[in-house]
């Protein structure tokens, strides 16, 4: 679908890698710049005292794309790197806003020398205000500062610390439609555009039933056990053969009698403390117990059958090792075969959108470090001559 479409990626870690490393998958050409030593993404397991000869952490964000190092501190690798720019259609960093004004890679700068540009940046906190400049990973940014951290903290427990770039995936999902929505403007107008992406707001967003809820009531519901949420209905139950499952009900009344069907505790529908939501709500210490006693009462099979009938929501719980080997995930797109360098695959996420007829998987390996430097400066014009200087000068590796 992205055919044709050139990004120059000069950016680290996940959020900004990641937007681009879908939209490989989607055909885009992403030429990955990566700093002297590499994006420092490719330690993760190093980092945690774990051998990281193979980084699946990396290679998810960065498939498909072709990789070269630059060391912009030195002006041959700005030039070149602006070089490239002139030949792409986007322009994706997380670098902070300082830093790229002290180099002259600042949007106002860069978007003077190529007007068309869809110049897109990924900060923590935005490129206004006091933090601007403010490093921003997303368990600071997304998760921490925005308040949904203390969304998700259990009411007198500790704080819950976010799964692996978690923000920074969906992080990664903005920059793409809003990257996307910018290349349909300019096919109106002929000008590029700014876009500005940032961990914070993409929380708020992401928080944005709750916040909506804050912004108009001035407080939000804190997340409780399992005997005290304010809909027991929509809660966790184990069944006899100790496999947990989500259940949720709809609007309105029509589940409750429904789910107690299911349950075989038609009784409770006619108790006046479970008469409707509010007094369900009220009683919840005392329905949840009962609700555990039904489900405990049978194994996961017989309670699918059940809830099945009643068409009641529901799903099993499920463990990372079962999640990936579900055949619905299967069947629904979320695994895909990544090619390796040695010619093999490897199973891995696939991008978030299945376009059906179409070749809208992985394009190949994520890059060894600079593994495409020379032949990528060559492409944008540089002699070989040149190249060969910036190599000696260390410029570029």
């Amino acid at each position: 679908m992205l055919e044709g479409l050139k990004i120059v990626e000069y950016a680290t870690y996940v959020a900004a890698p990641g937007a681009a490393g879908v939209m490989a998958d989607w055909g885009a050409d992403v030429i990955k710049v990566e700093p002297p030593g590499g994006d420092p993404i490719r330690m993760f397991f190093s980092s945690l005292g774990v051998d990281d000869a193979f980084n699946p952490v990396f290679d998810l964000d960065n498939r498909g794309k072709r990789g070269i190092i630059l060391d912009t501190a030195q002006e041959a690798g700005r030039d070149a790197l602006l070089k490239l720019i002139d030949g792409a259609d986007i322009f994706l960093t997380n670098v902070r806003p300082g830093g790229l004004k002290r180099a002259g890679l600042d949007h106002e700068t860069v978007m003077q020398r190529c007007p068309r540009l869809i110049y897109a940046t990924l900060t923590g906190y935005g490129l206004e205000g006091p933090d601007a400049d403010r490093p921003g990973m997303d368990s600071a940014a997304f998760w921490a500062r925005s308040g949904l951290a203390a969304m998700f903290r259990p009411k007198g427990g500790d704080p819950v610390q976010l799964r692996t770039a978690f923000g920074d995936h969906v992080a990664s999902l903005a920059i793409i439609s809003a990257v996307l929505a910018a290349v349909h403007e300019r096919q109106r107008t002929g000008a590029g555009r700014l876009v500005d992406a940032s961990l914070l707001r993409v929380a708020h967003y992401v928080g944005g039933s709750d916040f909506a809820i804050q912004h108009t009531r001035g407080r939000i519901a804190s997340n409780r056990a399992r005997k005290d949420v304010p809909n027991p209905l929509i809660n966790y139950f184990k069944t006899g053969d100790n496999h947990w499952i989500s259940l949720l009900q709809r609007q309105g009344e029509k589940d409750w009698p429904k789910l107690a069907r299911a349950l075989k505790v038609e009784h409770l529908v006619d108790d006046p403390r479970f008469a409707n939501n509010r007094a369900r709500r009220e009683h919840g210490s005392a329905l949840v117990p009962l609700l555990d006693e039904a489900f405990a009462a049978r194994p996961l099979s017989e309670i699918a059958t059940a809830l099945d009938a009643e068409e009641m929501i529901w799903a099993p719980m499920l463990t990372p090792t079962e999640a990936i080997a579900d055949p619905q995930a299967i069947a629904a797109g979320c695994v895909v075969q990544t090619p390796t360098h040695d010619g093999g695959t490897i199973s891995a996420p696939a991008a978030p959108v299945r376009f059906p007829g179409a070749d809208d998987g992985p394009k190949g390996p994520s890059p060894r470090p600079g593994e495409h430097t020379r032949a990528v400066l060559l492409e944008a014009g540089l002699s070989a001559g040149e190249v060969d200087a910036m190599y000696a000068s260390g410029a570029a590796a």
